[in-house]
């Protein structure tokens, strides 16, 4: 999420809400395992959203029944955040002691998985107005910043990342865990590749990076849907999600369903691709345990919101 560098990121407050709302759940099989999300909005930030019905829905006792966009926007974090958590659970296991967030918003893992980072450096990384923010709530309803973590100040778009991060203690000699969530699409294509070039030149072998993205088309029918043959739900759809990121657009895709090619030109090796609204998300993310699905909508085939991991190679493999 990326906003001017004196305003705080409106659309990092509408994912907290997001993944706020997906913690209501009952289910444990489908539930948004961010239980510290809705802590850290307080009426300063949620006042950002407006009349949204995120707002609405959350001022409601925890057990009522989500409206249609409430349930739609919510559903969208379930499958990410726990894609993420998963993938982070099994870094640490395999070695990673350090843990770089970028663009962390209000990013709760610091918080959320304090004892499985206990031997790990954290670094959040995000705009100073957004990071200030996120702090400051972190004090009101957290206590105290976790002892293990470093807040990095820095916009991607015009920052050195790397002398940023050596200024707090970032080691290129420790095996490395990134996850950029919701900031690839915002950002210029030289600085999604400036950044993942980053990664591999300064992180050991072994090193991985999760990020969520779209593709190129998505970007086209996002900025002008008027060019193309949509359907009236969708392009309802579309339309709310162009009022979502109104000053904070998409500008960012990965060519469509090239996402090896694009990762292997800049040093890195896919491991894991899911589109969020796949068969794999639905199955494994969003069905629960009577088989009903959060939101009763099926998975698609079409797939233009994903995540995936990559995984800096080995030199011997690089080459």
């Amino acid at each position: 999420m990326v906003a001017p560098m004196n305003e705080i990121s409106r659309t990092s407050v509408w994912v907290t809400a997001c993944r706020a709302l997906g913690a209501r759940e009952s289910d444990p099989l489908v539930r948004n395992p961010d239980f510290l999300a809705e802590r850290l909005l307080g009426p300063n930030e949620l006042s950002l959203l407006g009349d949204s019905p995120l707002v609405q829905a959350l001022s409601q006792p925890r057990n009522a029944a989500l409206g249609p966009e409430a349930t739609f926007a919510s559903r969208l974090f379930i499958p990410r955040t726990r894609f993420i958590d998963s993938r982070l659970e099994a870094a640490v296991r395999e070695g990673a002691r350090q843990l770089v967030i970028l663009g962390a918003g209000f990013d709760s893992r610091a918080y959320r998985f304090q004892e499985l980072l206990a031997q790990t450096r954290v670094f959040e990384v995000d705009h100073p107005a957004t990071q200030e923010r996120k702090i400051q709530r972190v004090r009101d309803a957290l206590g105290s910043p976790a002892a293990n973590t470093s807040y990095v100040a820095v916009d991607f778009r015009q920052d050195n990342l790397g002398n940023k991060l050596s200024a707090v203690g970032y080691q290129r000699d420790q095996k490395t865990f990134f996850i950029w969530e919701g900031v690839t699409m915002y950002l210029p294509a030289e600085a999604v590749r400036a950044t993942l070039q980053w990664i591999v030149a300064n992180s050991l072998p072994g090193s991985a990076v999760v990020f969520d993205y779209t593709y190129e088309m998505a970007i086209r029918v996002i900025s002008n849907p008027d060019a193309f043959p949509i359907p009236p739900q969708a392009r309802q759809a579309i339309e709310r999600f162009r009022k979502i990121i109104a000053g904070e657009p998409w500008i960012f895709g990965i060519p469509d369903r090239r996402e090896e090619e694009f990762l292997r030109s800049l040093g890195l090796e896919l491991r894991k691709v899911m589109g969020l609204n796949s068969p794999e998300a639905v199955q494994n993310y969003l069905t629960r345990e009577d088989g009903s699905i959060f939101g009763s909508l099926p998975a698609t085939e079409q797939q233009n919101y994903l995540i995936l991991e990559a995984v800096v190679p080995s030199k011997e493999r690089n080459s």
